[in-house]
Formats: structure tokens, sequence, C-alpha cells
């Protein structure tokens, strides 16, 4: 199965553009968050979000935790896919499934250590995916994403393993390691940001040789 590819912390139209010329199965755009790139306007992710042809996935990157909040947000953007970077409160994926019918839900889980896999599978059983990402929502500033660092990738192969639902592998992903985590993880999908960028505006160049390295590596 080929391997799909996120390109995260979209900034305007024409970096999804791009993102999509090369290969893009979805695009991340993100919203208030306490730390970490990327951030846009919810103007500018509604704006980007129109833009983007079906089968291409909009993911709304999301720091809300309770229901009605992250029902605002997306009403809001009109983004297909939520993506929830941090623990949500019990009875928020019921609620939202009841409020946004045909919203994909796609749930956040920092891998930290052994407490993380069971943590990805009680979620996998409400949400549509999971993404494993590095950040650490302990710290007095939540970091929720776009670190750039790799976390154990041992733990990810696990819960890959053992989810009913596909899993995308996020965290300090670039060409020189992406087979060694396909091989490692056997992810549904890969998600990056900072990796194909230079000074913080996505390069062709870069999203070039990191989809030649996945083409390869499959």
């Amino acid at each position: 199965m080929k391997v799909r590819v996120k390109i995260c912390c979209i900034s305007s139209v024409d970096e999804a553009r791009i993102a999509i010329a090369h290969g893009a199965a979805a695009l991340g755009l993100v919203g208030h968050m306490p730390s970490g790139p990327g951030v846009i306007t919810d103007d500018a992710i509604f704006q980007i979000a129109q833009t983007v042809p079906p089968p291409i996935a909009t993911f709304l990157l999301t720091s809300e935790t309770e229901a009605e909040a992250i029902i605002r947000h997306q009403q809001k953007v009109r983004t297909n896919t939520i993506q929830l970077v941090d623990a949500v409160q019990p009875g928020t994926y019921a609620a939202l499934r009841k409020a946004l019918p045909g919203i994909k839900l796609v749930q956040v889980i920092h891998v930290l250590d052994e407490v993380s896999l069971h943590e990805a599978l009680t979620a996998a059983e409400e949400v549509d995916a999971l993404l494993l990402d590095s950040g650490n929502p302990n710290l007095a500033v939540k970091e929720l994403g776009g670190t750039g660092r790799r976390h154990d990738w041992s733990i990810s192969r696990q819960i890959v393993e053992q989810s009913p639902v596909p899993v995308f592998l996020a965290g300090g992903l670039n060409p020189e390691n992406v087979a060694e985590a396909i091989a490692s993880v056997r992810p549904f999908g890969l998600d990056l940001c900072s990796s194909v960028r230079t000074d913080g505006k996505l390069d062709p160049i870069k999203l070039k040789r990191f989809f030649q390295a996945v083409d390869s590596a499959q």
C-alpha cells in the first residue's frame, strides 16, 4: 500500500498548490497553538481549505479540548478533517460526531513512553485515524506538534500493529530517515512540516527530495 503524505503548516493557497502538485494526500492547517510553527488565522484556513480539491484532505489542527469550542472552530474554517492535538474531555468524540457528521476525526498521540500505547488504543476506538507525534503536553507551555524531533519508533510500531484505524507518523521525518521510518513503523501515512521548508517557506526542491525518498522506500 502506498504511504500517504501529509504536508503540515500550510500557510497560503500557493503553498497548498505546491504541496498537492508534489503528491500530498493531505494538508495541515494550524490554528491557534500555545507553541510551535505554522499558525495562521482562521480566515486564512478557511480561504485555503476552499481551494483544495477532493480527494485531498484538509486537516484543521486545533488545540481546543472541549466539544463546543472544537465544533465552533471547524464550522468557522470548514475543513473536512479535525486534528485534535491535545487530549480531549470525555464524551467529546461523540459530541463531534453528532454535530459534525461526515467530518473525519484524527487524534494526535504524543509518544512519550509505554503509556502512549494505551492512550492511542483507547482513542482509536472513537476516531478515524491516529497521528503519532513528538510533542510534550505535560510542559508548562505545552508542545503540541512541530518540534522536528523524532520519538521512540518502537512504541509507534506497536501502536500501528494494534490500532484498528490508520496511523500517521510525525516528528523529525526527512529524506535521510524516511525509508527507515517506513520500514520500522509501517504507518498508513507520514506527516511533516519543518524538513520541507527553507526560512519558513515551503521549498519545492526539498519537497521533491522527500517524495522521491518516499517512493524509493516503497
